[in-house]
């Protein structure tokens, strides 16, 4: 694999309210919902609690969801997650990687849907769902990337 740490990955969906959490079997293959944390920008308990579940996981990396504005933009979504990404790097001893994730919220939120969840009873995992797709979406761009069959 050219060098790059096989292993875990956490996916990551930097919300206002909230911060979805996924995670991927060791070979890289499927991403699945792990964990919901509420943001907390002034005390940082989000940043120490997602740091806990890569350290329980043992994760080789994180990828954090970048929210680019339909232009490829970013705005303040973006700096938001950008800045959750650099706290994360402060304690983490794993690399932390963006990923573009235009509308996984939205195609989250239809998903769930989709599969009959009221709009209340999505609230608690639509945030997972979205960092399954953010974290799903850079596995799959890695395997196109190194020739493997998805």
């Amino acid at each position: 694999m050219s060098g790059e740490r096989i292993g875990r990955r956490i996916g990551i969906d930097v919300g206002a309210v909230r911060v979805g959490v996924a995670i991927c079997d060791p070979e890289g293959l499927l991403a699945t919902p792990l964990q919901t944390v509420p943001r907390d920008r002034e005390g940082g308990s989000d940043v120490r609690t997602v740091a806990a579940l890569v350290a329980e996981h043992e994760a080789a990396g994180v990828v954090v969801g970048l929210p680019r504005t339909m232009r490829g933009e970013e705005g303040p979504a973006a700096a938001a997650a950008r800045e959750f990404g650099t706290a994360l790097e402060a304690v983490l001893d794993v690399p932390v990687e963006y990923v573009d994730e235009r509308l996984t919220t939205v195609v989250a939120t239809r998903q769930l849907r989709a599969a009959g969840r009221s709009a209340k009873r999505q609230r608690a995992v639509v945030d997972q769902v979205a960092a399954v797709g953010i974290l799903q979406s850079w596995l799959d761009r890695r395997r196109s990337a190194q020739g493997e069959p998805r």
